[in-house]
This record gives structure tokens, C-alpha cells and sequence, in this order.
């Protein structure tokens, strides 16, 4: 197992080809899926064939350090999720170095997220010498948006973008987070 991260209660580790069956549970999930892509759940198939496949060649494409992490609790190695840190792709962004998060419901509402993010937030700029890290999020998922306050990020703006189907929610539009390196080493953010 190939650990990238350890924080108080999570353990970041690279994906394996073994990993398929959780990481296509996480995607098959309605609630976890509403506000993301199309809104609507993955397929199995679509995760084994190209989701995973995709994240393990990250590791080799991306700089080292970079790229998406498998979530687990320390105390019973449970998968929770998956968060990371990659250059910015996300529509509408202009740059920097995107956080991303996604968790099992059961995991919700128990810090983890913020966790998880704070740990990425704080290896990008003292391990990656990144300059911003910014996230995206729908302007209606008020539990990302608390989750990217706690960690440090500030509304930058609100943005709109054409989808090619409707997304509840999307008349709002999508918010962009961002902390930049000069904020967070004065430390103006209360740091876990």
C-alpha cells in the first residue's frame, strides 16, 4: 500500500486495481452524485473500464504528490471517500491547484471532509509549493461550501455555466473557492 497522507483519523493511500468495487459503490450513489457531473449515478461498468483506470495513470502523469486519494479510517480501515489535488480542470476555473472531495454518506457530518482537506491543503503548499488552491462546488451544496470554509478557502465568486441537461440547482449557478499561499502561511485561517 502506497500511503500518501496520515491525519488523526485518515489514512490517504494511492487507488489499486483492487479498490474498484468501493470506488464504484461511492460513484453508484444517488446522494453522493446529485451535485456533481450530470447529477446522476455512475455505472459500475463506467467506474471499473474508465474511472479508476484513469485516476491510476494520474500517478504517472501528474508530478509527484498529485492526483486522487483513496480515504480510509485509521481504526478499521473502512473506505470513506476519496480527496485530491490536482492542476485546475474544473469548468470556469482560471487556475491553480483544484482540492476535490468526494465521501460515503455514512461519513458525512463526522469532520472528515475538512480533515481530509486540511491535510491536502497544508501537503500542496508545504510539500508541492503550490501558489492557490482553489475548489469548485453547486452554489445549493451548502455542506461542500461549509466544508471549504472550514478549510481554509474563501468565496472567490459565483459562476454560470451551460449544461448540457438541467442539474437541480443549476439555475444558481456553481461558486469558486479559492486560498492563496501568501493567506494561508500569515496563517489567516484557523488551522486544525
Amino acid at each position: 500500500m502506497h500511503v500518501h497522507l496520515i491525519t488523526a483519523r485518515l489514512r490517504l493511500r494511492r487507488f489499486t486495481g483492487d479498490d474498484a468495487a468501493a470506488l464504484a459503490t461511492l460513484h453508484g450513489d444517488p446522494q453522493v452524485m446529485r451535485h456533481i457531473d450530470d447529477g446522476r449515478p455512475v455505472a459500475c461498468t463506467v467506474v471499473e473500464r474508465e474511472t479508476l483506470p484513469a485516476l491510476l495513470r494520474e500517478y504517472d502523469q501528474l508530478p509527484s504528490g498529485f492526483g486522487c486519494f483513496a480515504a480510509e479510517e485509521r481504526a478499521t480501515d473502512a473506505f470513506v471517500g476519496w480527496f485530491s489535488l490536482r492542476p485546475a480542470a474544473s469548468r470556469g476555473l482560471a487556475g491553480g491547484t483544484e482540492l476535490g472531495y468526494r465521501l460515503v454518506p455514512a461519513a458525512w457530518g463526522h469532520g472528515y471532509a475538512t480533515e481530509g482537506a486540511r491535510a491536502l491543503i497544508r501537503h500542496g503548499f508545504e510539500g508541492l509549493d503550490v501558489e492557490r488552491i482553489v475548489a469548485t462546488t453547486m452554489t445549493v451544496n451548502v455542506a461542500s461550501r461549509r466544508v471549504m470554509e472550514k478549510a481554509g478557502l474563501r468565496l472567490v465568486r459565483t459562476f454560470f455555466e451551460e449544461w448540457p441537461e438541467y442539474l437541480e440547482g443549476a439555475e444558481h449557478g456553481d461558486v469558486e473557492y479559492a486560498l492563496p499561499r501568501e493567506e494561508w502561511a500569515a496563517g489567516q485561517y484557523e488551522r486544525d
